[in-house]
C-alpha cells in the first residue's frame, strides 16, 4: 500500500514547529509501513512539535513517537480504502485560522515568510494538509465506534470495577442562576463614537493616514495590534451585519460605511477576496456605559433582589424570565450552562471572573447583591445578581453526583478497546519493517516486529 506523508499532530501555537522542519536532518529511515518510510526527520520534527505544545510523551520519545506516526498512517490508509471525503471548506477555514494566528504572533504576512523561510502559500499548504489528514483519521475512528451504546448498568458496572486509585477526583463545582440588566448607552456617546469613525474614514480617504496605523492606535478589537487585519475568513465566521458590508466591498482603497454589530461600531477596508473568503481590516469602537446609568441599573436590580428576598413578591425564576436581558439564560429560568461541558455544573475557573468572585462566599440558596461585570461577548459593562443553587464540594467521583463524567469515561474506554482491537489486526495485515537501532522498545501495540 502507498501511504501519504503526514505529521503526527497540529500544534496550536504552530510557530517553532514548521521552522524546525527546515533544518537539514539526514534522511535516515527508521521504520517502513507498507512501502512508505518513516524518516528520522519525521520523528525529530514531531518531537519538537510535542515539546512546543507541552504534550505528554509516554516513555522514550524515540519509541513512542514513531509508533504514533505509524498508527496515524494506518488510519490514513484505511481512510483511502473507505474513500473518506474531507470537507474542504472546513479545512480551508481552519488553515486560514492557523495562518491568522501566525500573523497575529509574528506581526505580518511578510514576517511569517521570513521566519519560516518559505512562501506564505507553501506554509499554508503544510497546515491544510495536516488538518485534512487529522480530519480523515477522526472520521475512521468515528466509523469504527459509531455503534457504541451505553446503558446505566454498563456505567455502574464499569465504576464498580474501577481500582480505587483510578477513580477521578472532582474539584469544587457550583450551579448558578443569573439575572442581568444592560444599562443603555447614552445617545451622545454613540454619536461621539460615530464621529470618531467618520474622522478616521476621512483621514484614510484623503491619504493622510494608513487604515492599519489608525487600527493599531485606536481600534478596541483584538486584531487592532496587527493593523485590524482579520485574515482570510468565510462569511459564516462573521456576524451577519459585518459580513453583509465586508463582502460587498470591491475597492481596497475605499473605507466602508459605519457598521453596527453586537460588539460595537466598525469601519472596514477590503484587502483581498478569494472565492468565498475575504481578508479585510476593521476598526472597532465600543460606546461606553455612563456611571450614572450603571448606578441606575444597580438600583433597579437591588429593588428586584429585595422583592425576591425580603417581600417575597417575586421569585428568581420569574425575574430571570421577565426582567433579565441575558439572552442565553432568560428562557431557562436564569440557569447558566457551562459551554465547555454542556451541563449546569461549573468549576470556579470556568465561571466569568466576576461571578466566581461573588459566588465563592455564598451558600446554596443565597442571592448576591448587584454587581458590575463584563459581558463576555460584547466586552461592555452590565449589572447582575446571581443565585447559588448548588455547591458540590471537591470529592472522588461517585455515581450519584458524577454520572455524566463516568459515562464519558466508560464511552472513551469502550471506544478505545474497539480501536485497539482494530489496530492489532491492521498491524498484523500490514508489512512493517523497523530498522536496527529503533527496535529495542516496549511498544504499546503488539505485532510491529514480525517474527521470521
Amino acid at each position: 500500500m502507498k501511504l501519504k506523508h503526514i505529521a503526527l499532530c497540529i500544534v496550536g501555537c504552530g510557530i517553532a514547529i514548521y521552522a524546525a522542519a527546515q533544518n537539514n536532518i539526514a534522511e535516515e529511515v527508521a521504520w517502513v509501513i507498507g512501502d512508505d518510510p518513516i524518516y528520522k526527520s519525521d520523528i525529530e520534527r514531531t518531537y519538537q512539535e510535542m515539546q512546543q505544545d507541552r504534550q505528554t510523551i509516554d516513555g522514550d520519545p524515540y519509541c513512542f513517537i514513531p509508533e504514533e506516526i505509524a498508527i496515524e498512517r494506518l488510519f490514513l490508509h484505511q481512510a483511502e480504502l473507505d474513500t473518506v471525503e474531507v470537507q474542504e471548506a472546513m479545512v480551508q477555514q481552519q488553515a486560514d485560522a492557523q495562518m491568522n494566528f501566525l500573523i497575529s504572533n509574528l506581526g505580518s504576512r511578510e514576517k511569517v515568510e521570513q521566519y519560516f523561510r518559505k512562501p506564505f502559500a507553501e506554509i499554508r499548504e503544510y497546515y491544510a494538509t495536516n488538518m485534512s489528514n487529522r480530519y480523515r483519521v477522526q472520521q475512521v475512528k468515528q466509523s469504527l465506534t459509531k455503534n457504541v451504546k451505553v446503558t446505566p448498568s454498563d456505567v455502574r458496572r464499569y465504576f464498580n470495577n474501577l481500582p480505587q486509585d483510578s477513580i477521578p477526583f472532582v474539584p469544587l463545582q457550583v450551579e448558578v442562576q443569573i439575572v442581568t440588566i444592560n444599562p443603555p448607552v447614552p445617545r451622545e456617546e454613540i454619536e461621539n463614537v460615530k464621529a470618531r469613525l467618520r474622522d478616521y474614514t476621512d483621514r484614510v480617504n484623503r491619504g493622510e493616514s494608513e487604515f492599519s496605523t489608525l487600527a493599531i492606535l485606536y481600534s478596541e478589537a483584538p486584531e487592532g495590534v496587527r493593523g485590524g487585519e482579520l485574515g482570510f475568513v468565510g462569511r459564516s465566521t462573521l456576524v451577519p451585519e459585518f459580513a453583509a458590508v465586508a463582502f460587498n466591498l470591491n475597492d481596497p482603497k475605499k473605507v466602508s460605511k459605519i457598521v453596527e454589530t453586537e460588539f460595537g461600531f466598525h469601519i472596514i477596508q477590503l484587502i483581498e477576496k478569494r472565492g468565498d473568503r475575504i481578508n479585510c481590516r476593521h476598526i472597532l469602537l465600543r460606546p461606553k456605559v455612563s456611571e450614572e446609568d450603571l448606578t441606575k441599573a444597580i438600583a433597579r436590580l437591588d429593588s428586584v433582589r429585595s422583592d425576591i428576598v425580603d417581600s417575597k413578591k417575586l421569585d428568581f425564576e420569574t425575574a430571570a424570565r421577565y426582567i433579565s436581558q441575558d439572552k442565553d439564560t432568560r428562557y431557562s429560568n436564569g440557569v447558566m450552562t457551562n459551554p465547555e461541558t454542556g451541563t449546569t455544573q461549573f468549576q470556579m475557573s470556568q465561571l466569568p471572573q466576576e461571578v466566581a468572585r461573588v459566588v465563592a462566599g455564598m451558600k446554596p440558596g443565597e442571592i448576591s447583591m448587584p454587581f458590575v461585570m463584563k459581558d463576555p461577548r460584547r466586552d461592555r459593562e452590565i449589572v447582575a445578581i446571581v443565585k447559588l443553587t448548588n455547591r458540590i464540594d471537591a470529592h472522588q467521583a461517585n455515581l450519584g453526583d458524577d454520572y455524566q463524567l463516568l459515562k464519558g469515561m466508560y464511552e472513551d474506554f469502550t471506544k478505545q478497546a474497539i480501536i485497539d482491537k482494530w489496530l492489532e489486526k491492521k498491524i498484523a495485515d500490514t508489512y512493517v519493517r523497523i530498522e536496527d537501532g529503533w527496535r529495542g522498545c516496549d511498544f504499546r501495540h503488539k505485532g510491529w516486529i514480525k517474527s521470521k
